[in-house]
């Protein structure tokens, strides 16, 4: 019972650093989206309203990602080993 409940422990515990390693994504292509935007406004310096503001929109978009990623992993330390554990409890009898 103890190993199984081990188990259930450490699988949501890698589910959450799984989980987490999607936050790479957004930094990527939020720098990419910075970096490309500030070339633009080079070239063009009087768009710069305009570039920023879809920038900014941009990088809004992309950062639900992580914070989506951030959520999951919250709920598979917090959440999901008390639920899983009532499961296996259940279904032990105990």
């Amino acid at each position: 019972m103890e190993l199984a409940i081990g188990f259930i422990l450490g699988c949501c515990a890698l589910g959450a650093g799984l989980a987490m390693i999607a936050g790479i994504g957004p930094g990527i292509g939020e720098g990419n989206a910075v970096a490309k935007a500030c070339e633009a406004i080079g070239r063009q310096p009087e768009s710069k309203g305009s570039v920023t503001s879809t920038m900014l929109m941009g990088c809004a978009i992309a950062e639900t990602t992580g914070i989506y990623a951030l959520v999951i992993a919250i709920l598979l330390i917090f959440v999901a080993p008390n639920m899983f554990v009532n499961i296996l409890l259940r279904v032990m009898g105990a």
